[in-house]
């Protein structure tokens, strides 16, 4: 993202930040929605049951997406104590990168629709890229917080789909690693071993499937 900046790219890095921050927004919502649908209304009387990226943004995860190109979003505060069913942490955790899906999916569509009728903002390069990017970078976040290490909201989802024994060893794993693999994930990624960019190809793939219109 830097590199953007550097280059004299402004333009282009504004629409991706824009992109991002839409996308993180987006995100957290889906948490604190579910979270409120399942009992718990922590987020609401937070200020986080909104898409107003005011209330979901870190600013030091912002600043490190403008510098290295990978960030982070406040994450939304729960309470389970208050869930309704036993489910609940499951589809609270999912319900982020199932937002990213639903936007994505809603982003690939709406241009096509757009594109087609004629609608000048989508058919100049601008609008182009920034649908691109919006639709690609919900499935990268997406992807890459089903990863199941660390606080990504994969290490909640995968417990629900393993024994108990296996579960317990997988959370008892994570907790005393989970935090370091993934940290090495992303010093892999300085290094030069195109983890992100792997993830990122693996959402640019996906998106033709997305289109319905």
């Amino acid at each position: 993202m830097l590199n953007l900046l550097l280059g004299g790219q402004i333009a282009l890095f504004t629409l991706i930040v824009i992109a991002l921050v839409i996308s993180l927004s987006f995100h957290e919502f889906g948490h604190a929605a579910v979270a409120k649908l399942y009992g718990d209304d922590t987020a609401e009387r937070m200020g986080r049951l909104t898409i107003n990226p005011i209330a979901h943004i870190d600013p030091m995860g912002l600043l490190m997406v403008v510098l290295v190109g990978f960030g982070w979003a406040k994450p939304v505060p729960t309470n389970p104590r208050n869930f309704t069913s036993r489910w609940a942490d499951l589809w609270v955790s999912a319900a982020g990168p199932g937002m990213n899906l639903v936007l994505a999916f809603v982003t690939v569509n709406l241009y096509a629709v757009g594109s087609e009728a004629g609608w000048g903002f989508m058919l100049n390069p601008g609008g182009e890229l920034f649908f691109y990017y919006l639709a690609t970078i919900n499935l990268t976040l997406m992807l890459f917080n089903l990863i199941p290490l660390g606080a990504l909201d994969g290490h909640y989802i995968l417990p629900y789909f393993l024994s108990a024994r296996a579960a317990y060893a997988y959370q008892d794993f994570n907790a005393r690693f989970g935090n370091m693999a993934l940290m090495g994930l992303v010093l892999l990624s300085f290094v030069g071993v195109p983890v992100f960019s792997f993830i990122s190809g693996i959402g640019r793939t996906l998106l033709p499937f997305l289109q319905i219109l």
